[in-house]
């Protein structure tokens, strides 16, 4: 059921870096997105992939973990995510990518977890050192990075409490919590 999915599919920032994804893989979430809406029809985005454990340091370097975990760095070498799908906007097909890149992100997460696999959609990115690191043309415009692989970790969701702080947070077992608002809260009449 869709709904199971969509609750199966939290962001995950600890990955069991012993367990590959493969090239095939990488390749049938990307064929997933093609089937998505895109703004005009238009299908502007590109991908570049990684499982490459050299490149994966290249991009690993660049990204930015989890506002939220004050004092946390990212992943720790051992829970670092074994493959990469870089989302681009390809400039010379259009000039804005409206949502396009968060409804091919999603699409890509639902079917990583449909496989076993869970992932991180990372905007914090140093953009122009990902540009150089990974030599991609001025031509496409580098609009998102998830991070991927076998969770290490066990995150669940729960209420938002009476302060309204929807801040996630691990605890001392290293489960990660993430509030989420209830409906009647989130409909206006």
């Amino acid at each position: 059921m869709l709904r199971d999915l969509i609750e199966k599919t939290r962001t995950c920032r600890r990955f069991k870096q012993d367990e590959p994804v493969s090239t095939e893989t990488l390749r049938e979430l990307v064929d997933l997105t093609r089937l998505m809406p895109s703004a005009g029809n238009a299908q502007p985005l590109r991908y570049v992939l990684s499982n490459d454990p050299v490149r994966n340091g290249l991009i690993f370097g660049c990204l930015g973990w989890a506002g939220h975990l004050k004092g946390w760095a990212g992943p720790a070498e051992g829970e670092r995510p074994v493959a990469y799908i870089i989302i681009l906007g390809d400039t010379q097909v259009a000039d804005t990518f409206s949502v396009d890149h968060g409804i091919a992100a999603y699409a890509i997460l639902l079917g990583a977890r449909e496989r076993g696999i869970a992932g991180c959609i990372v905007g914090s990115v140093q953009r122009s050192l990902l540009r150089k690191r990974l030599r991609i043309s001025d031509r496409y415009q580098i609009l998102l990075v998830i991070a991927l692989g076998v969770p290490a970790e066990q995150v669940v969701i729960e209420a938002v409490g009476e302060d309204g702080n929807t801040a996630y947070w691990r605890d001392r077992e290293g489960v990660h919590h993430v509030p989420k608002r209830a409906l009647d809260d989130i409909i206006l009449d």
